[in-house]
């Protein structure tokens, strides 16, 4: 399944039905006054939040919702059948924004279930039997319905995860969550190998977990550089962040403070976040050499450095007690609310 995370759709709800113009006709009634019914009212526009889904690819091939109008009033004062409203479903996390400046915040789907009527339909106009008074026993005026609202909106995906990686490119993260979970990420020996993001079940000693992992953060990706502002994104619901670092690069003390500035940069309390530092790739490194990059790291203000390789899966267990020791979740949770890489659709649940 392709990962798209923001899509433009148009939706219009629909318009109010016509108002009758009727008069009751029947035997020895032959005066019988208006009856003419109202108009159904238009179909809303709704969104709501499900299961399943953690992608807005359907939206690149459907972009336009419109909703029924209602149907007009008959005789007999009946009141014509409302149209039907239009319910679009959307993965958990995703954000409606505004179409005109992409910022403004309509609504945030964050909850199973969740739903907002985003454009109501028009009410229907009214019939003849309601403009009847005492000076005008026979209306023959009708209203017309009311119309519709449309706009355009943009849909934007923030992944719900517990775990967020974060990392300049081929610091090992893909490897890393191929490691610990059922997804099947790409790996390659040569930057940008993953170029979207990507979900991972974490199952370790009877707890279950999301990990989400993105693409590399280069520096400037605070302010869009490679995309890297949407890529931020997905980390914002985590609860912790595990922030690897290759401890085979040219400067791991560089790339460090590289992705914790990108991250302060953009916000959203991403720095206040407890942050794990790992030390990636350790099986190539020699041991002395990793004991002076760790001290390198708690000197520039990293809290918990820990050593491991993904490859090997040294160190990994120990990285995995301490985010179950942070997440502080008990030994049955209840799992993703949506559909991670590999793994049949999950029970639902809410970020806390």
């Amino acid at each position: 399944m392709h990962f798209l995370d923001q899509a433009k759709i148009f939706i219009r709800s629909g318009a109010g039905g016509v108002g009758a113009v009727s008069f009751r006709r029947e035997k020895y009634e032959e005066y019988g006054g208006p009856n003419g019914g109202n108009g159904g009212k238009g179909g809303d526009i709704i969104f709501e939040a499900v299961p399943g889904l953690n992608t807005l690819i359907d939206f690149r091939y459907t972009q336009h919702f419109k909703a029924d109008r209602g149907q007009g009033g008959r005789g007999s004062d009946c009141t014509g059948a409302g149209g039907d409203d239009i319910v679009v479903k959307v993965p958990i996390g995703t954000q409606i924004l505004a179409d005109d400046d992409e910022r403004t915040l309509i609504a945030d789907l964050t909850h199973v279930g969740q739903r907002i009527t985003l454009l109501r339909g028009g009410d229907g106009g009214r019939g003849n039997a309601s403009y009847k008074t005492p000076t005008n026993r026979a209306p023959r005026q009708h209203g017309m319905g009311w119309p519709g609202d449309e706009m355009w909106v943009w849909l934007r995906l923030k992944l719900l995860a517990d775990v967020g990686l974060a990392g300049l490119p081929n610091a090992g993260k893909s490897t890393f969550v191929n490691a610990v979970s059922n997804a099947k990420a790409k790996v390659g020996d040569y930057p940008f190998t993953t170029i979207q993001p990507k979900l991972g079940m974490v199952r370790h000693k009877g707890c279950d977990f999301v990990i989400a992992d993105i693409p590399g953060l280069i520096e400037g990706a605070s302010e869009g550089a490679g995309i890297g502002d949407r890529f931020l994104g997905h980390i914002e619901r985590c609860r912790v962040l595990l922030h690897l670092v290759d401890a085979a690069g040219d400067d791991p003390l560089a790339a460090f403070l590289t992705v914790n500035a990108e991250l302060e940069a953009y916000g959203a309390d991403l720095t206040d976040k407890p942050q794990i530092v790992g030390l990636n790739k350790s099986d190539i490194v020699e041991a002395k050499a990793l004991a002076k990059l760790v001290k390198k790291l708690e000197k520039a203000g990293a809290a918990a450095v820990m050593t491991l390789s993904g490859a090997t899966g040294d160190g990994v267990d120990a990285v995995l007690d301490r985010i179950i020791t942070i997440i502080g979740r008990p030994a049955t949770m209840p799992g993703a609310n949506i559909q991670v890489d590999g793994e049949d659709e999950a029970p639902s649940w809410s970020p806390v």
